[in-house]
Protein backbone atom coordinates (compact mmCIF):
# COMPACT_ATOMS: atom_id res chain seq x y z
CA UNK A 1 0.00 0.00 0.00
CA UNK A 2 2.68 2.77 -1.14
CA UNK A 3 -0.56 5.34 -0.76
CA UNK A 4 -1.77 4.72 2.39
CA UNK A 5 -2.94 7.79 3.74
CA UNK A 6 -2.56 9.92 0.90
CA UNK A 7 -5.24 12.30 -0.68
CA UNK A 8 -5.08 12.25 -4.28
CA UNK A 9 -7.05 14.66 -6.80
CA UNK A 10 -7.60 13.11 -10.20
CA UNK A 11 -9.08 15.40 -13.25
CA UNK A 12 -10.72 13.78 -15.95
CA UNK A 13 -11.52 10.69 -13.55
CA UNK A 14 -15.01 8.99 -14.82
CA UNK A 15 -13.27 7.47 -18.08
CA UNK A 16 -10.20 6.47 -20.32
CA UNK A 17 -6.69 6.96 -18.88
CA UNK A 18 -8.20 9.05 -15.73
CA UNK A 19 -10.04 6.11 -14.07
CA UNK A 20 -7.29 3.81 -14.63
CA UNK A 21 -5.17 6.02 -12.78
CA UNK A 22 -7.55 6.60 -9.69
CA UNK A 23 -8.51 2.93 -9.74
CA UNK A 24 -4.49 2.28 -9.38
CA UNK A 25 -4.10 5.30 -6.50
CA UNK A 26 -7.56 3.60 -4.63
CA UNK A 27 -5.86 0.27 -4.76
CA UNK A 28 -2.43 1.65 -3.35
CA UNK A 29 -4.37 2.87 -0.28
CA UNK A 30 -5.31 6.98 -1.45
CA UNK A 31 -8.08 8.57 -0.82
CA UNK A 32 -9.15 9.67 -3.95
CA UNK A 33 -11.40 12.81 -5.04
CA UNK A 34 -12.83 11.86 -8.81
CA UNK A 35 -13.53 14.67 -10.84
CA UNK A 36 -15.70 14.93 -13.57
CA UNK A 37 -17.35 17.49 -15.93
CA UNK A 38 -20.28 15.69 -17.07
CA UNK A 39 -20.30 11.56 -16.90
CA UNK A 40 -21.44 11.36 -12.77
CA UNK A 41 -22.48 8.09 -13.46
CA UNK A 42 -19.34 7.05 -14.96
CA UNK A 43 -17.75 8.87 -12.13
CA UNK A 44 -19.61 7.18 -9.51
CA UNK A 45 -18.84 3.95 -11.28
CA UNK A 46 -14.98 4.73 -10.60
CA UNK A 47 -15.84 5.15 -6.72
CA UNK A 48 -17.64 2.19 -6.12
CA UNK A 49 -14.86 -0.03 -7.84
CA UNK A 50 -12.71 1.54 -5.49
CA UNK A 51 -14.61 0.87 -2.11
CA UNK A 52 -15.41 -2.32 -3.87
CA UNK A 53 -11.46 -2.95 -3.77
CA UNK A 54 -10.95 -1.48 -0.20
CA UNK A 55 -10.57 1.89 -0.93
CA UNK A 56 -12.02 5.33 -0.34
CA UNK A 57 -12.83 7.95 -3.13
CA UNK A 58 -16.07 10.52 -3.94
CA UNK A 59 -16.98 12.23 -6.87
CA UNK A 60 -16.58 16.01 -7.26
CA UNK A 61 -18.23 17.47 -10.62
CA UNK A 62 -15.83 20.58 -12.12
CA UNK A 63 -15.46 21.83 -15.32
CA UNK A 64 -11.12 22.21 -14.98
CA UNK A 65 -11.39 24.92 -17.88
CA UNK A 66 -13.53 27.44 -15.18
CA UNK A 67 -11.51 28.54 -12.65
CA UNK A 68 -15.08 29.14 -10.58
CA UNK A 69 -15.11 25.40 -10.69
CA UNK A 70 -11.71 24.36 -10.14
CA UNK A 71 -11.63 26.93 -6.44
CA UNK A 72 -14.68 24.67 -5.89
CA UNK A 73 -13.12 21.65 -6.31
CA UNK A 74 -10.06 22.19 -4.21
CA UNK A 75 -12.18 24.00 -1.60
CA UNK A 76 -14.00 20.80 -1.49
CA UNK A 77 -10.76 18.79 -0.60
CA UNK A 78 -9.34 21.60 1.77
CA UNK A 79 -12.98 21.89 3.90
CA UNK A 80 -12.99 17.72 3.93
CA UNK A 81 -9.58 16.64 4.68
CA UNK A 82 -7.55 19.86 5.03
CA UNK A 83 -4.34 18.62 3.15
CA UNK A 84 -3.49 16.81 -0.35
CA UNK A 85 -0.80 14.97 -1.18
CA UNK A 86 -0.85 14.15 -4.94
CA UNK A 87 -2.77 16.02 -8.26
CA UNK A 88 -3.01 14.19 -11.54
CA UNK A 89 -3.69 16.67 -14.28
CA UNK A 90 -5.49 14.41 -16.63
CA UNK A 91 -8.65 16.52 -17.58
CA UNK A 92 -8.63 17.36 -21.75
CA UNK A 93 -10.01 17.74 -24.70
CA UNK A 94 -8.93 16.73 -28.46
CA UNK A 95 -10.13 18.50 -31.90
CA UNK A 96 -7.98 17.23 -34.64
CA UNK A 97 -8.48 19.39 -37.36
CA UNK A 98 -6.37 20.20 -40.75
CA UNK A 99 -4.89 24.05 -40.63
CA UNK A 100 -7.75 24.99 -43.70
CA UNK A 101 -10.40 23.73 -41.11
CA UNK A 102 -8.93 25.89 -38.09
CA UNK A 103 -11.16 27.37 -35.99
CA UNK A 104 -10.58 30.08 -33.36
CA UNK A 105 -13.35 27.91 -31.13
CA UNK A 106 -11.24 24.54 -31.17
CA UNK A 107 -8.06 26.42 -30.30
CA UNK A 108 -9.14 27.70 -27.82
CA UNK A 109 -11.54 25.04 -26.30
CA UNK A 110 -7.88 22.74 -25.96
CA UNK A 111 -5.88 25.74 -24.85
CA UNK A 112 -8.46 26.16 -22.16
CA UNK A 113 -8.80 22.85 -20.53
CA UNK A 114 -5.52 21.32 -21.98
CA UNK A 115 -3.21 23.96 -20.53
CA UNK A 116 -4.77 26.79 -18.40
CA UNK A 117 -7.15 23.84 -16.73
CA UNK A 118 -3.52 22.38 -15.46
CA UNK A 119 -2.63 25.44 -14.41
CA UNK A 120 -5.32 26.51 -12.40
CA UNK A 121 -5.89 23.36 -10.59
CA UNK A 122 -2.10 23.95 -9.75
CA UNK A 123 -2.54 27.10 -8.55
CA UNK A 124 -5.61 25.89 -5.94
CA UNK A 125 -3.64 22.46 -5.11
CA UNK A 126 -0.17 24.09 -3.97
CA UNK A 127 -2.37 25.91 -1.11
CA UNK A 128 -3.08 22.28 -0.04
CA UNK A 129 -0.29 20.10 -0.82
CA UNK A 130 2.75 19.72 1.70
CA UNK A 131 6.36 19.18 1.46
CA UNK A 132 6.27 15.78 -0.33
CA UNK A 133 3.67 16.63 -2.75
CA UNK A 134 2.97 15.09 -5.99
CA UNK A 135 2.13 16.84 -9.36
CA UNK A 136 1.70 14.37 -12.60
CA UNK A 137 0.23 15.90 -15.93
CA UNK A 138 -0.79 13.78 -17.92
CA UNK A 139 0.61 15.08 -21.34
CA UNK A 140 1.16 12.83 -24.91
CA UNK A 141 3.73 11.17 -27.50
CA UNK A 142 1.95 13.73 -30.03
CA UNK A 143 3.84 16.77 -27.97
CA UNK A 144 7.01 15.13 -30.01
CA UNK A 145 5.13 12.81 -32.46
CA UNK A 146 2.70 15.05 -33.84
CA UNK A 147 0.22 13.09 -36.57
CA UNK A 148 -1.94 15.05 -39.59
CA UNK A 149 -4.42 17.29 -38.16
CA UNK A 150 -2.88 17.90 -34.41
CA UNK A 151 -1.33 20.80 -34.64
CA UNK A 152 -3.37 22.68 -32.08
CA UNK A 153 -3.44 19.28 -29.81
CA UNK A 154 -0.09 18.67 -30.28
CA UNK A 155 0.79 22.04 -29.40
CA UNK A 156 -1.16 22.18 -25.93
CA UNK A 157 0.87 19.19 -24.87
CA UNK A 158 4.29 20.83 -26.10
CA UNK A 159 2.78 23.17 -23.18
CA UNK A 160 2.13 20.72 -20.78
CA UNK A 161 5.73 19.29 -20.94
CA UNK A 162 7.27 22.81 -20.66
CA UNK A 163 4.96 23.80 -17.73
CA UNK A 164 5.62 20.88 -16.46
CA UNK A 165 9.55 21.28 -16.22
CA UNK A 166 8.73 24.81 -15.51
CA UNK A 167 6.70 24.48 -12.34
CA UNK A 168 9.20 21.45 -11.27
CA UNK A 169 11.73 24.21 -10.93
CA UNK A 170 9.98 26.71 -9.26
CA UNK A 171 8.03 24.07 -6.46
CA UNK A 172 11.20 22.32 -5.55
CA UNK A 173 11.58 24.92 -2.62
CA UNK A 174 8.61 23.82 -1.06
CA UNK A 175 9.55 19.72 -1.79
CA UNK A 176 6.81 19.36 -4.51
CA UNK A 177 7.34 17.28 -7.53
CA UNK A 178 5.88 18.23 -10.96
CA UNK A 179 6.02 15.48 -13.90
CA UNK A 180 4.46 14.28 -16.36
CA UNK A 181 3.09 11.13 -18.61
CA UNK A 182 3.41 11.02 -22.00
CA UNK A 183 0.69 8.14 -23.27
CA UNK A 184 0.87 6.30 -26.68
CA UNK A 185 -1.72 5.44 -28.41
CA UNK A 186 -4.00 4.04 -25.34
CA UNK A 187 -7.87 2.01 -26.14
CA UNK A 188 -9.94 4.47 -24.37
CA UNK A 189 -13.43 5.46 -25.49
CA UNK A 190 -12.23 8.74 -26.40
CA UNK A 191 -10.48 6.87 -29.30
CA UNK A 192 -12.19 4.12 -30.21
CA UNK A 193 -12.22 4.10 -33.81
CA UNK A 194 -9.47 6.38 -34.21
CA UNK A 195 -6.66 3.50 -34.89
CA UNK A 196 -8.51 1.29 -37.40
CA UNK A 197 -7.88 1.31 -41.37
CA UNK A 198 -4.44 2.32 -42.41
CA UNK A 199 -3.05 4.84 -39.36
CA UNK A 200 -4.17 2.11 -36.52
CA UNK A 201 -1.81 -0.18 -39.21
CA UNK A 202 0.78 2.46 -39.16
CA UNK A 203 0.67 2.68 -35.31
CA UNK A 204 1.16 -0.92 -34.63
CA UNK A 205 3.87 -1.30 -37.16
CA UNK A 206 5.62 1.32 -35.44
CA UNK A 207 5.25 -0.02 -31.85
CA UNK A 208 7.93 -2.64 -31.03
CA UNK A 209 5.84 -4.18 -27.83
CA UNK A 210 3.00 -4.21 -31.12
CA UNK A 211 -0.05 -3.68 -29.57
CA UNK A 212 -2.07 -0.21 -28.82
CA UNK A 213 -1.86 0.81 -24.94
CA UNK A 214 -4.39 0.54 -22.40
CA UNK A 215 -5.47 2.82 -19.47
CA UNK A 216 -3.65 -0.05 -16.82
CA UNK A 217 -0.59 0.45 -18.76
CA UNK A 218 -0.28 3.94 -18.00
CA UNK A 219 -1.61 3.66 -14.36
CA UNK A 220 1.36 2.16 -12.92
CA UNK A 221 3.78 4.50 -13.43
CA UNK A 222 1.15 7.24 -12.13
CA UNK A 223 1.34 5.28 -8.86
CA UNK A 224 5.19 4.91 -8.59
CA UNK A 225 5.10 9.18 -9.53
CA UNK A 226 2.42 9.49 -6.86
CA UNK A 227 4.81 8.10 -3.95
CA UNK A 228 7.74 8.08 -2.63
CA UNK A 229 10.03 5.41 -4.73
CA UNK A 230 10.00 8.67 -7.26
CA UNK A 231 11.22 11.04 -4.01
CA UNK A 232 13.85 12.26 -6.63
CA UNK A 233 12.52 12.37 -9.56
CA UNK A 234 11.11 15.93 -10.57
CA UNK A 235 10.69 17.39 -14.03
CA UNK A 236 10.45 14.77 -16.06
CA UNK A 237 8.80 13.88 -18.92
CA UNK A 238 8.07 10.07 -19.16
CA UNK A 239 6.97 8.35 -22.04
CA UNK A 240 4.34 5.15 -21.90
CA UNK A 241 4.24 4.03 -25.60
CA UNK A 242 5.18 0.92 -26.20
CA UNK A 243 8.30 2.17 -27.67
CA UNK A 244 6.49 4.33 -30.25
CA UNK A 245 9.03 7.22 -31.45
CA UNK A 246 8.73 9.18 -34.66
CA UNK A 247 6.20 7.52 -36.89
CA UNK A 248 5.12 9.70 -39.68
CA UNK A 249 1.01 9.84 -39.44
Amino acid sequence: MKLEGKIAVVTGASKGIGAGIAKALGAEGATVIVNYASGKADADAVVAWIAEHGGAAFAVQADMSQSADVIRLFETVGTQYGTLDVLVNNAGVAVFQMIDDLTEEAFHTQFNLNVLGYLLAVREAVKLLGPTGSIINISSILSTDPYLASSVYAATKGAVDTLTFALARELGARGIRVNSILPGHTNTPATHGNFAGELGEKILAGTPLGRFGEPEDIAPLAVFLASQDSHWVTGESIRASGGVRGIGY
